[in-house]
């Protein structure tokens, strides 16, 4: 019999989603309102200190309007992180705005240094800021709004990874001025698919919602004045996503002793280097993370793969892809190496310390 298979990051229920879901069912509100959406949206806003959180389908929906509810329109100049996942910055586009992708330093996240770089070098100056808190792992925040504020650029915090990590004892996610999170399939808490836009402006969030509902405005019949979007959670998933805040904390917690596991047993290995954790953050390693001097990443992957075990390449850059192949980017070479060198090891919560050494055994077959 073939050994079990090991997946990067699958899901981890907490037990209650069934019960959550049947009440859901019961009282007939699975459409994208309902109670368990206003109770998903209270989860987040205790859990993370923010004043407003609006319940989405997706990460991206939010990114896509706090873009547009912060006046971004066509021609105008959005930077962001170029080590990132396509969906921190699809929604430029759609908003036919322009990107200017700033390489990450040695916090594999943007460096404040190129980032000043790309505001000089910029054809006129950018709008927003869009950062990632990449593999759950905080920003140097310090810097980056001080630069934000100087230059009057609204700042967006994609924490689609990072719900749970904090950055001097303050969550992920509320130190923007509109911030998202992820529900999808593989990230600590999920909800299948789903996202959650948050900022201390009711305005704006009120106006996200507005538009997140096909922007019908305020009649018996629908009448539109501006086009709007299908952008809103539904009850039915949003009765996941309580059952998961309610075990987030406790997910976050394995996720780091994953991470500590991983490091005792192959941090002797000379040419292996984790992804660090800046001074004052505790991330929430959603993934571990790591690179190699000389070992073709590859190499790891197959063995990996033969033992039933699913790895990943970090991201590509976003700066690499055909897709932005004629955008501007400010970048030395930092994330493209991460790129070449790096591997993304399974982190699910669900795993148990043999699980790890399991993985630990193979790539020490290879290195070693």
């Amino acid at each position: 019999m073939g050994k079990d298979r090991i997946f990067l990051s699958p899901p981890h229920m907490s037990g209650k989603e069934q019960q959550y879901i049947a009440e859901v069912f019961e009282s007939n509100y699975i459409a994208p309102l309902g109670a368990f959406v206003n109770r998903f949206e209270e989860h987040i806003k205790l859990y993370t200190g923010v004043s407003n959180a609006l319940a989405l389908s997706s990460a991206t929906a939010g990114l896509h309007l706090a873009l547009r509810v912060l006046g971004i329109r066509q021609g105008d100049y959005v930077l962001a992180s170029s080590f990132t996942f396509i969906g921190s910055v699809s929604s430029i586009l759609y908003q036919n705005a322009k990107p200017i992708f700033v390489d990450s330093d040695e916090s594999w996240n943007i460096s404040p240094a190129l980032l000043k770089e790309a505001i000089k070098k910029a054809p006129k100056k950018p709008k927003a800021l869009i950062i990632t808190h990449l593999y759950g792992q905080m920003c140097k925040l310090d810097e980056i709004i001080a630069i934000c504020k100087e230059e009057g650029i609204y700042l967006i915090e994609d924490a689609a990874e990072s719900l749970g990590a904090s950055y001097h004892e303050r969550q992920s996610g509320t130190f923007g001025d509109m911030a998202v999170y992820s529900f999808n399939g593989n990230k600590i808490l999920t909800t299948s698919g789903g996202g959650m836009l948050v900022s201390e402006n009711r305005t704006w969030i009120e106006k996200a919602k507005f538009l997140s509902t096909q922007a019908k405005e305020n009649y018996l019949h629908y009448e539109h004045k501006e086009f709007g979007y299908n952008y809103r959670m539904s009850n039915v998933l949003a009765a996941i996503g309580v059952a998961q805040m309610e075990v987030l904390a406790a997910r976050v917690v394995k996720r780091r002793e994953i991470f500590e596991l991983y490091r005792k047993n192959l941090s002797k290995i000379d040419e292996i280097q984790f992804m660090p954790e800046i001074e004052g953050s505790c991330g929430t390693r959603w993934l571990t993370t790591l690179t190699f001097d000389k070992t073709n990443p590859q190499d790891v992957i197959e063995a990996l793969e033969k033992e039933n075990i699913e790895s990943r390449p970090l991201w590509k850059p976003m700066h690499m892809q055909p897709l932005f192949k004629d955008a501007q980017v400010i970048e030395d070479g930092t994330s493209q190496r991460l790129f070449e060198k790096g591997l993304c090891l399974p982190s699910g919560s669900s795993m148990n310390e043999e699980d790890v050494l399991r993985v630990c055994d193979t790539i020490k077959r290879i290195l070693v």
